[in-house]
């Protein structure tokens, strides 16, 4: 059997067709310097692709789709180039397994199987019987080495890796197929690809944290319709005579530290928390009531507004491993995140404990706040000056820590949002708020 292989910039993902086309030997100079490119493996005379390749070695990342003869894709696989530079790790990968023809592309009811792997040695294998949303059941892989990774071939020297799939007993002769035209200077992402174009995954992105603490602005939570921000509200103040700001639970193992440090001058800085007006039906009264909600806590480093927001990374985190929209950041089994000192984050979240779980009556270094905002206790270290505050989020789970930086990099704010990544409204003359 024979293959075609065809190299382009990208790959379009709404029209399933190479962008840009480009010879072998552009391709193999975007692989040296590790620029996006794409590699479109077909069989003559079926319109759907056998599978693409996607690289980047710029992000660590090599893709791989595999298409069925309707043009679905079957199976991704997420594959991470780290510290050893020949070998791959595969890192994820998501299998469709669809009932018949006529199903569409990744329809909700679709049964799948995802793995999750990471390089020491921990992963997670998950099967949906019924697609997204219908149930699911959680095992450990139990993979051997030679599963989890794989050899990197030298550029031109791949492998059809989905033969298999696709029923090939004997391995097909690859036949590079030359471009019509090669292609233009400039890479996908620069505003030249359409915004149906593949690129490399990356982590979360900071949504409109900025527009959260600015009054009038219009968003929604996707539940609600409408809300329009209100002047942030002011709790308190927090002491950080460190140099050294701990965003964490305080509800985690002794002697494991805060989850997340980040540099801040030594000094005393405002808390504050953002807030939303809105009206909604209250079904039990069977009436129009409205209402203010927190959506985020700040802790304001300067009044200089951020030029830009980063999500913090705690010690073991590691971008190169990073999904699509994968977040960072502090975990809770109690619903409490905190602001603390990190100098002297031992004694500070020992208060806590003594205070909060204990119980401990007329605790020096310890207090409850009872003021309605999402700030619920305060605990201060006599020796050092340094302070806690912990706050309610709305639930468990991980919450990522966004770090506002001013043009010129310094910290300005550290925001956690409690209610999720709000999406802006468009003002009242049409446009949105960070036009």
């Amino acid at each position: 059997m024979v293959v075609e292989v065809g190299y382009a910039q990208a790959w379009d993902l709404e029209a399933r067709a190479p962008w840009r086309p480009i010879s072998a030997g552009e391709a193999r100079e975007r692989d040296v310097t590790g620029l996006p490119y794409v590699v479109v493996y077909r069989e003559p005379g079926r319109e759907a692709p056998l599978e693409v390749r996607l690289v980047s070695w710029r992000d660590h990342y090599v893709g791989l789709w595999v298409y069925d003869a309707q043009g679905r894709r079957t199976y991704d696989l997420d594959m991470r180039l780290l510290d050893d530079p020949a070998r791959l790790l595969r890192r994820y990968a998501v299998g469709w397994h669809y009932t018949g023809p006529e199903m569409p592309e990744f329809d909700e009811k679709c049964p799948r199987i995802t793995v999750d792997l990471f390089p020491d040695g921990r992963g997670r294998r998950t099967e949906e019987p019924r697609g997204k949303g219908g149930g699911s059941h959680a095992t450990s892989p139990g993979l051997r080495d030679d599963e989890r990774w794989m050899d990197r071939p030298a550029f031109g020297q791949w492998p059809l890796l989905s033969a298999q799939v696709h029923g090939l007993m004997e391995a097909p002769d690859l036949v590079v197929a030359e471009s019509a035209e090669s292609g233009e200077a400039g890479e996908p992402g620069d505003g030249d690809a359409p915004a149906t174009c593949w690129r490399p995954p990356r982590a979360a992105q900071p949504g409109p944290i900025n527009e959260l603490f600015r009054p009038g602005v219009r968003v929604t939570d996707g539940y609600h319709p409408e809300q329009t921000v209100v002047e942030p509200r002011r709790v308190g103040t927090l002491r950080v005579p460190s140099g050294l700001l701990a965003v964490s639970g305080p509800d985690i193992d002794e002697g494991d530290g805060p989850h997340i440090s980040v540099p801040v001058p030594p000094g005393e800085y405002v808390l504050d928390e953002a807030r939303v007006y809105y009206s909604y039906h209250c079904e039990w009264r069977d009436t129009e009531v409205t209402t203010t909600d927190p959506t985020a806590v700040r802790l304001l480093v300067s009044e200089t507004p951020a030029a830009t927001w980063e999500m913090a990374l705690g010690p073991d985190d590691d971008p190169r491993l990073f999904i699509e929209d994968q977040i960072a950041g502090f975990d809770t089994d109690g619903a409490t995140g905190c602001f603390a000192d990190a100098g002297a984050w031992e004694p500070l979240v020992a208060l806590f404990e003594r205070g909060l779980i204990q119980g401990e009556p007329d605790l020096d270094g310890y207090e409850d706040i009872d003021d309605g905002s999402m700030f619920l206790q305060r605990t201060w270290d006599e020796a050092s000056g340094g302070e806690l505050m912990a706050f309610a989020t709305t639930g468990d789970g991980t919450y990522p820590v966004w770090v506002g930086r001013s043009d010129a990099g310094e910290v300005v704010a550290v925001v956690v949002l409690v209610e999720g990544m709000p999406e802006l409204l468009p003002e009242r003359d049409g446009t949105t708020a960070d036009a």
